[in-house]
């Protein structure tokens, strides 16, 4: 609480400094009055979403494109695959499947280890395992 406190003040004293050197109109002030608002809305919510909620939505994201889910369960009934087979067997661009890979990647639920020229992409069992249990307890099962 005295943290938060502290960083309040600090944001009311850089708005009088910022208010004194520029115009109310401008929108630099709009940038920083956005800013300050977001941020300050931000750490409100922090009091509020724990960090298991967190990652529940962030893992709940991840698996929120059917294509993402497909990529899953395929990887799911077999130890790893490779990028080239996953595009043969997905009728999208292959930019697109990476960028749905990366998506899958960047939230944990899988690892890629690039053996030139393709990429070996694996689930991360450690974090899937995870998310099951995170989505069995927010479902209640």
């Amino acid at each position: 609480m005295k943290k938060r406190i502290c960083f309040i003040c600090l944001v009311k004293q850089v708005r009088i400094i910022f208010i004194k050197k520029t115009d109310l109109n401008t929108p630099a002030y709009d940038i920083f009055y956005t800013f300050v608002r977001n941020l300050t809305n931000s750490m409100k919510l922090n009091n509020v979403i724990s960090p298991q909620q967190e990652r529940t939505a962030r893992y709940a994201k991840a698996l929120g494109h059917p294509v993402r889910m497909y990529v899953m369960e395929l990887l799911s009934n077999q130890s790893c695959c490779y990028s080239g087979d996953l595009s043969e067997e997905l009728p999208i661009a292959k930019s697109t499947l990476s960028q749905h890979l990366k998506e899958l990647k960047d939230a944990g639920l899988i690892q890629g280890e690039i053996e030139s020229p393709r990429i070996k992409y694996c689930i991360n069992k450690e974090n899937w395992n995870e998310a099951k249990s995170l989505f069995n307890q927010f479902l209640g099962t």
